[in-house]
């Protein structure tokens, strides 16, 4: 195996050995992974995901709890002296895709596929919780380990809130960590930031009612058409007129549906769209804004128009103090070389943003890369062909453990 992994650890580290120790498990965090990515699943209920995991953590000293409205499992380590409470996270869930890596692990699921690296994170926190059991003695507290399905929209995080995976340890988690595998950097770098790290993300859908008729004689009709396609329009210049230039907002209108043929004019048209921001304020104005516009232009063209926003993950946005503490934690246990500050958030969405709505937190990268591939040609997360580095996972190991430990030394 080739990688971070075969990198020495640093001598004067004051974790110095904790990387040697995750490297020691890396053929159990690969197993496992590749167990998981074999036999995928997707939503709220992962009962092949769910059983894996417990066998790869049953002969650990976990206080293990399953979920009671998803397939999700708490496990907590209690360190040898009482302390406050920390929590890690991994995902559970795949993706729908039909698999195309060539991998001799690869999905045996059709239309199934790990796509997003979250068997890797799964993997990574399992090993975490054995690496950390070794350091039980050393605890002064809780270590949280939740295992959460349903992060690819079905708001699985919200559910294990719900159920009390913050206050499992027997008093509220005062700080957590999670971390999302990605090809956007080399194998082994974290990258992360202060404040907004990944925006919200709520979708609209808007149907526009006029009154159908012959292509040939529009006069004797109303037309959809053209005031769904003013729409388009409207809402783009909606967001760089109403919106401020230092308030990060993406509007895009995705897919638009009307008609059935070359010579009718249809009664109806529609239009689906995603929205991202970086604040929970302009997030809030451009959701309000997006029917006010529609309506109007609507009006203007004889229609009816129903507008609907429909709510999805809030701003993900990292604790300043924790999300550099991560990076120092990353530079002294991994390398400096390996520690990134990212200069811009990402406008993808995560569902750990409910996490940090109470907790006070990070949500950190983890590059994958494989290290024979550039960057700029690596499959990105969401595709049939993405492929991570195993070798990296031990670095997420080390960093689930350092943290901890950090936090309960």
């Amino acid at each position: 195996m080739t990688g971070p992994t075969d990198l020495p650890t640093l001598p004067d580290a004051r974790f110095a050995g904790l990387l040697d120790e995750a490297k020691a498990l890396q053929d159990k965090t690969v197993s496992l992974r590749r167990e998981i990515h074999r036999h995928p699943e997707q939503g709220l209920h992962l009962p092949k995901t769910q059983e894996a995991i417990r066998k790869a953590i049953e002969d650990l000293p976990l206080e293990i709890t399953p979920g009671k409205s998803t397939t999700s499992l708490t496990a907590v380590l209690r360190g040898a002296k009482p302390g406050p409470a920390v929590l890690l996270r991994g995902d559970m869930d795949a993706l729908p895709l039909q698999e195309d890596t060539g991998l001799d692990f690869a999905s045996a699921t059709d239309g199934t596929m790990h796509a997003c690296g979250h068997d890797t994170h799964v993997s990574m926190l399992a090993s975490a919780a054995r690496l950390l059991a070794a350091h039980q003695d050393e605890l002064a507290g809780s270590v949280v380990f939740m295992f959460q399905p349903g992060e690819e929209g079905y708001h699985g995080a919200r559910h294990m809130i719900h159920e009390g995976v913050l206050e499992a340890a027997g008093e509220r988690v005062e700080r957590a960590l999670a971390l999302h595998i990605f090809n956007s950097a080399k194998s082994g770098v974290i990258q992360t930031r202060p404040g907004p790290q990944l925006a919200s993300a709520d979708s609209f859908v808007v149907r526009v009612t006029g009154k159908g008729g012959h292509g040939s004689a529009p006069h004797d009709a109303i037309d959809p058409v053209p005031a769904a396609a003013a729409m388009v329009g409207a809402l783009q210049t909606m967001i760089t007129r109403k919106v401020s230039v230092f308030e990060p907002a993406v509007l895009s209108v995705t897919r638009i549906t009307a008609g059935t043929t070359s010579n009718i004019i249809p009664e109806t048209a529609e239009l689906e769209g995603t929205i991202r921001t970086l604040s929970e304020q302009t997030r809030a104005f451009v959701r309000a804004e997006l029917p006010k516009v529609c309506e109007a232009i609507g009006a203007a063209h004889g229609c009816r128009v129903m507008a609907d926003v429909e709510p999805g993950y809030p701003v993900t946005v990292n604790d300043d103090h924790l999300a550099e503490h991560v990076l120092s934690l990353a530079a002294e246990v991994l390398g400096a070389r390996y520690a990134e500050e990212m200069p811009y958030p990402v406008m993808g969405a995560e569902d750990f943003s409910y996490v940090l709505q109470r907790v006070p937190g990070a949500f950190a990268f983890l590059g994958g890369c494989p290290p024979d591939v550039d960057l700029a040609d690596a499959a990105p997360n969401h595709s049939n062909r993405v492929i991570f580095d195993e070798a990296a996972m031990a670095h997420g190991v080390a960093l689930y453990a350092a943290f901890a430990l950090d936090a309960l030394r």
